[in-house]
């Protein structure tokens, strides 16, 4: 009976691609049921991969968060870009997430050109439907199928999760036959020091502007488990100047505590548990530039 049970279960990679800010770690986390992936109205926040585990009935889906796909300037933006396309090349699936307020968007319809290049097809996600009318919706759909490199189409909001159960459905069953690659109860293949780092990144994304948020780097340096339960979690933020240091700090520690507030908090609810924070700004002028960052994010020095 378990050989046949098991001919049952399917396991497949899908990758999330698409410009940046077109809502990918936003759906991730829609499709997962809880957060994996940071969130900021900012472009390029995803660094690496982020992987999502689902359960769907029989299969399970392990959906990979790559970073969006964009002109590059740096060494980083090209080992982004560069981990983005391999993420999709590996995929059974790729979907690919437009924000539908930005449909003609050039970076968006040059990966359109590299998919029909490199002869794949995706599956079309509409993403934001819920800020445009359906009359506008439709041309959008439209033009995109026209194209020839889709084979469905899904109109969702990752935002208020309209749509998304279908859509997982349907991932479910296009997945190939297999056994599971996770245990049925884990959601991310993110180590727990990564993924507080990230969350501490993400507050940086929300409360600090400019140029600040993508001159910095988080680092868990400290975790120490405590006898009451509770976790003692060390931190350092990498900046690359002086200036941006005192920024982060903020005029009387502030801007810092405020961080450490917000980071702990959303740390509390992910761990389930009293998380005690303890952050320290250091100044790092190369890390931007540091073949250790970009090993610890997955990422390839020379893209």
């Amino acid at each position: 009976m378990s050989g046949a049970g098991e001919s049952l279960t399917r396991c497949g990679f899908v990758a999330l691609l698409g410009a940046p800010n077109v809502g990918k770690s936003t759906l991730l986390n829609a499709l997962v049921g809880t957060k994996v992936a940071i969130v900021s109205p900012k472009p390029q926040t995803t660094r690496s991969r982020i992987v999502g585990i689902v359960m769907e009935g029989q299969a399970q889906l392990v959906l990979v968060d790559v970073p969006g796909v964009f002109q590059p300037r740096r060494r980083l933006d090209r080992a982004m870009v560069a981990s983005a396309w391999q993420g999709a090349r590996d995929a059974d699936m790729i979907l690919l997430v437009v924000d539908v307020e930005r449909a003609t968007d050039g970076e968006t319809w040059a990966i359109v050109e590299k998919l029909k290049a490199e002869n794949r097809k995706a599956i079309l996600v509409l993403n934001k439907v819920d800020a445009i009318s359906r009359e506008n919706l439709l041309p959008i759909a439209q033009r995109f199928n026209e194209h020839g490199s889709f084979t469905d189409t899904f109109m969702v909001s990752a935002l208020t999760g309209s749509g998304v159960a279908d859509l997982r459905k349907t991932l479910a069953e296009r997945l190939p036959q297999g056994p599971h690659l996770f245990p049925p109860d884990q959601l991310t293949d993110l180590p727990q020091r990564l993924l507080a780092a990230e969350i501490t990144r993400e507050q940086i994304y929300l409360q600090l502007h400019e140029e600040v948020p993508y001159s910095t780097a988080v680092e868990t340096e400290n975790w120490v488990e405590r006898d009451d339960g509770s976790v003692r979690i060390d931190q350092a933020i990498y900046v690359q100047r002086e200036g941006q240091k005192a920024i982060v700090l903020g005029k009387g520690g502030m801007r810092i505590k405020a961080l450490g507030q917000s980071s702990r908090r959303e740390l509390e609810e992910i761990l389930g548990r009293r998380v005690h924070l303890f952050l320290f700004v250091k100044v790092r002028e190369n890390w931007i530039e540091d073949p250790e960052r970009f090993s610890e994010w997955g990422l390839d020095y020379n893209a």
